[in-house]
């Protein structure tokens, strides 16, 4: 997965994915969206064929926006690893 830092302030981060669609994204706005820090978390993919998400992260100045996507993506990888060892219980 390639990132491209296209805006980087205190209170907003805007960065794109390069293959990365639907799923993934909404997974990670929704996780953000658990933040209380987190006042913007959305994406836009202007064609799914010929460009690149960009998501959007803004937070309230509290907690920095990188920090809150960090905690983010660590609390899906251990949602992940939870799902993962749930699965493999059930074979």
């Amino acid at each position: 997965m390639e990132t491209k830092v296209v805006e980087d302030k205190k209170n907003k981060f805007v960065f794109e994915i390069v293959g990365m669609g639907h799923t993934y994204l909404n997974l990670l706005k929704n996780e953000l969206w658990n933040d209380g820090h987190v006042k913007v978390a959305t994406y836009n993919i202007r064609h799914p064929q010929a460009s690149k998400p960009k998501f959007i992260l803004e937070t309230d100045g509290d907690e920095s926006p990188r920090a809150a996507l960090s905690s983010a993506i660590g609390r899906l990888k251990r949602l992940s690893e939870k799902a993962k060892k749930e699965i493999s219980a059930i074979r």
